[in-house]
C-alpha cells in the first residue's frame, strides 16, 4: 500500500486543486493511504475532513509585513512547524510528500526531503513564489500550470500538467436552462458573474456599487458574489436597485450553475479561479489583487492578456473603468466570442489527473 502527504491550504485556491489531486490518487489506487497537512486555523481543517481525508495542523503563519514585532511568534511557531512536520514525516512514512503551496508546504516538503522522501511540488501561478524557488532545489519534480517556468526552476524537473480544478464545475453545460431555473433567470438576457472571492475584494465590491444605477438600467442580469466581510454593507447599497434580475450572495453554493449561465465574469486573477475559467471558456475581466506575494496575480493576468484572452482592469482603476469596461463589452458579442475562444485555448486538461500520474510514478521508482 503507498502512503502519500499532500500539504498546504490557507485558502480554496490551494485547497480545492490538492483535494483534486487526492481524489486522482485515489481513483487510480483505491488502497492509498493519503494524509493532509495544512495550518492550524485555516479553512483546510474544516474543508479537508468534509471530502472524507484526514488532516493534521502546524501551528503555522505568514509573515507579518505591516508589525515585524509579531514576526517573532511567526518564527518561534515555524521552528514548532518544522520539528512537528519531521514527527508526521518519521511517523507516517510516506512513499512521496505533494506541495500545493500555502503556510503548511515548506516544513512538509523540507522534512521530508531531508528523510529521503521524493517530493513534487504544484506551483500553481505564472511567477514563482520565494518558497517553491527555494524548496525547488530538493524536489523531485514541478508541475506548473503556466508556460517559461524555466526561468525559475531547473527545466528537467518541470512538468507542464495545468492545475487541478472542481470536477463537478464541468458537468453542467454552458447556458443549461436548469441553471437558469436555479437562479430564477431568462435565458434571452445576458448575465454578468462578478465575484469577490470567499473573504471578498474591497476593489470590486466598491466599483459594482458604485454603479448599481447603471446596472439596473441595462437588461442585464447579475450575480454579485460579494465575499463574507461585504455582504452587509452590499445588500444595502443593492436595496433602492432591487429586482429579480440582481441577485447578491457572500457565497454561491452553485458555482457549476453560475458559470453556465455568465457571459462574462469578473473575477481576481488568482491561479485557481483562472484555470477554473479557462476550462470553462468564459470571457473574462481580471482585477488582480494587490496583496499577495510578488505580485502574482497582475502575472497570472498578464499571461492572458499577452494571448488576447482576458481583460486586465488594475486595482486601483476598477471603481473608474471595472463596470464601465463589461458593460461594453457584453454589447460587442464578437469581443466575448474572441475572449472565449483564446482562453479555451489556454486550459490544460485532466490537470489533477496528470499530476496523480507524476506522483505514482515517483512513488514506484522510489528505492
Amino acid at each position: 500500500m503507498k502512503r502519500f502527504i499532500i500539504s498546504g491550504g490557507g485558502t480554496g485556491g490551494h485547497i480545492f486543486p490538492a483535494i483534486s489531486i487526492a481524489n486522482a490518487i485515489r481513483q487510480k489506487l483505491p488502497d492509498a493511504e493519503i494524509l493532509f497537512v495544512g495550518a492550524e486555523g485555516r479553512m483546510e481543517m474544516e474543508r479537508v475532513p468534509a471530502a472524507g481525508y484526514r488532516i493534521v495542523g502546524l501551528p503555522v503563519s505568514g509573515f507579518d509585513r505591516k508589525n515585524m514585532l509579531r514576526n517573532i511568534k511567526v518564527m518561534w511557531n515555524l521552528l514548532r512547524s518544522l520539528r512537528k512536520a519531521r514527527g508526521i514525516v518519521r511517523s507516517f512514512r510516506p512513499d512521496v510528500a505533494v506541495g500545493v503551496g500555502g503556510y503548511a508546504s515548506a516544513p512538509v516538503l523540507k522534512a521530508a526531503a531531508a528523510a529521503g522522501i521524493p517530493c513534487l511540488i504544484q506551483e500553481q501561478n505564472s511567477y514563482a513564489g520565494v518558497t517553491n524557488k527555494l524548496l525547488a532545489r530538493k524536489a523531485s519534480l514541478i508541475c506548473i500550470a503556466y508556460e517559461g517556468m524555466e526561468r525559475f526552476f531547473p527545466k528537467e524537473k518541470i512538468r507542464l500538467t495545468g492545475n487541478p480544478v472542481r470536477q463537478d464545475l464541468l458537468a453542467v453545460a454552458p447556458h443549461a436552462q436548469e441553471a437558469y431555473d436555479f437562479f430564477g433567470f431568462d435565458p434571452a438576457k445576458k448575465t454578468l458573474l462578478i465575484i469577490g472571492g470567499s473573504l471578498g475584494a474591497r476593489s470590486i465590491n466598491q466599483s459594482v456599487a458604485a454603479s448599481l444605477e447603471s446596472l439596473s438600467k441595462s437588461n442585464l442580469q447579475i450575480i454579485w458574489q460579494t465575499g463574507k466581510s461585504y455582504i452587509e454593507e452590499a445588500r444595502k447599497a443593492a436595496t433602492p436597485f432591487a429586482s429579480e434580475r440582481l441577485l447578491v450572495c457572500d457565497f454561491i453554493s452553485r458555482m457549476d450553475y453560475a458559470y453556465a449561465v455568465s457571459d462574462l465574469v469578473v473575477s481576481r486573477a488568482g491561479a485557481s479561479s483562472v484555470s477554473e475559467i479557462s476550462l470553462l471558456g468564459k470571457a473574462l475581466i481580471l482585477i488582480p489583487s494587490p496583496n499577495v506575494a510578488e505580485d502574482h496575480q497582475t502575472k497570472n493576468a498578464l499571461a492572458l492578456v499577452e494571448k488576447d484572452a482576458a481583460v486586465m482592469i488594475s486595482d486601483t482603476q476598477a471603481k473608474e473603468q471595472m463596470i464601465t469596461q463589461a458593460l461594453a463589452l457584453l454589447a460587442d458579442d464578437e469581443g466575448l466570442r474572441r475572449l472565449s475562444e483564446n482562453i479555451k485555448k489556454l486550459a490544460q486538461q485532466h490537470s489533477a489527473e496528470r499530476i496523480a500520474e507524476e506522483v505514482i510514478r515517483l512513488a514506484s521508482d522510489k528505492k
